[in-house]
Formats: C-alpha cells, sequence, structure tokens
C-alpha cells in the first residue's frame, strides 16, 4: 500500500500492492506552496513515510499541540477563543522525508520541520491550499486513513497531476 498527494489536484490517494486505488480524499497542503527548506511554511516534495502514528482511540476533534492532546475538543467557540491557532485536530500522521537533501536531513528534513497529515475543523476548505505546510484532511476522513495505512507506509508528495 502507498499514497500519493497531488499538490495541483489537493488529493491524497491510497494505492493497494498493485497500484488499484483504494481511496481518494479532497486535502489542503501549503498556502505558501512546495518547498523543502526549515520555516518556509511549504509542503515539502518528494518520497516520505508514516513514522508515527499518534492520537489512537482520541474522540473525533482532539486538539493536539506538539503532537499531545490538549484535552479540549474542537468547537466554533474554541477557535473564536483562540483565533490564530493553526488546528491539529483528531489524528497526526507524521511524515519524515526518504531522500537525502531533498526532504532529509539538515535543512530540508521533513520530520524535524514537524510536518504532518492532520485533522483540520470542518468549516476549513479543502480542496485548496491553505495549510502552513502540513496535509489538512476532514477528521472523518483521516480517522479512516489512520485505520488503513500502517507506520512505514510510503508517501509521495508530487506536483503531477493524478
Amino acid at each position: 500500500m502507498h499514497i500519493e498527494i497531488s499538490i495541483p489536484a489537493q488529493t491524497l490517494t491510497v494505492f493497494d500492492d498493485n497500484g488499484g486505488q483504494v481511496t481518494r480524499y479532497d486535502v489542503s497542503t501549503a498556502a505558501n506552496g512546495v518547498g523543502c527548506i526549515k520555516n518556509s511554511g511549504c509542503t515539502p516534495l518528494g518520497v516520505h513515510i508514516i513514522r508515527a502514528k499518534i492520537g489512537s482511540g482520541a474522540a473525533e476533534n482532539t486538539v493536539f499541540v506538539r503532537r499531545r492532546p490538549t484535552g479540549e475538543i474542537f468547537t466554533p467557540a474554541l477557535k473564536e477563543q483562540f483565533p490564530d491557532r493553526d488546528w491539529i485536530l483528531t489524528r497526526i500522521l507524521w511524515l519524515s522525508g526518504t531522500e537525502p537533501g531533498k526532504n532529509r536531513l539538515g535543512n530540508v528534513d521533513t520530520m524535524q520541520r514537524y510536518i504532518y497529515i492532520h485533522g483540520t475543523p470542518e468549516a476549513t476548505v479543502l480542496g485548496v491550499p491553505g495549510s502552513h505546510g502540513c496535509v489538512r484532511m476532514r477528521n472523518a476522513d483521516l480517522i479512516e486513513l489512520f485505520e488503513l495505512v500502517p507506520v512505514g507506509t510510503t508517501v509521495n508528495i508530487c506536483e503531477a497531476d493524478d
């Protein structure tokens, strides 16, 4: 099984071992576009793996800060209280680059940049870039994906249309 994230289409597609499509989801990648440099706010390109799965069993809309649940459940009122938060909700699939010099090690290390596939508030528009570098998904879709893929799953983030 592997995942392809298309920047132009703003989709995440899961493929089985024979290359057949298992499922596809709308996502939102970085508002700043693509790039691998630390602090760029861009979504990194290239081949990654899911290094860690965080949040198994957490309630939908659980708020995470620094990969830990805060004890909060996201609501519009909470968003109003903290309008500048970058909401990381429900589950986290932490990505690690596999291509030294491109998305691994040094100033381009995806894992050290804390790039995740994570949940987002339901009101977030998907299908258009808007994140700070991560890949945002609907919470229900993320729960499904989280159960579907193991740690070590390959994730290719590409600029080619799918």
